[in-house]
């Protein structure tokens, strides 16, 4: 059975689905599933921003054929690990978990670059495209080892 991994944002249409696409580039897609949620429901069945989408297929990663989709009760049951991209959306996830279980799936995604720093990744929607390199880098960086440790305990 495949390992799943959920990433987490406020609409899922920057962040998470940039954080799902780069995840699962690195990953082998028959031992692991990477999808990508939001807290909010405003971009539920939307394509991620375009920005989001060029800055993928520019870092060679097609993320275009996602689609939004709000984080749901049965998610803590369904995924392994959930990764939240800020402080906020980490409250509002955890805040659903139902047990014990659920909220230990739930993890800051810089905390695995910056353990107990609590770092946000900045939502780059409102600020300029190079708002959204700067996110790419970012989370290119912590996948690279969230993909390392995920290999190394499932493999």
């Amino acid at each position: 059975m495949p390992v799943k991994v959920l990433m987490v944002c406020l609409g899922n249409i920057c962040r998470s689905p940039l954080a799902e696409g780069i995840l699962a580039s690195k990953l082998p897609a028959d031992k692991f599933i990477v999808d990508s949620a939001g807290t909010g429901s405003w971009h539920v069945g939307h394509c991620p921003d375009k920005r989001s989408i060029d800055v993928a297929r520019k870092n060679g990663i097609n993320i275009s054929a996602q689609k939004g989709r709000q984080i749901k009760s049965s998610d803590f049951d369904e995924f392994d690990y959930i990764y939240v991209m800020d402080n906020s959306n980490f409250r509002d996830v955890v805040h659903l978990a139902k047990t014990p279980e659920h909220k230990s799936k739930v993890r800051l995604i810089l905390n695995e670059l910056f353990p107990d720093e609590n770092v946000d990744v900045p939502d780059p929607y409102y600020g300029s495209a190079n708002g959204f390199d700067n996110v790419y880098q970012m989370l290119d960086e912590v996948t690279d080892l969230i993909a390392d440790q995920l290999l190394k305990k499932h493999s």
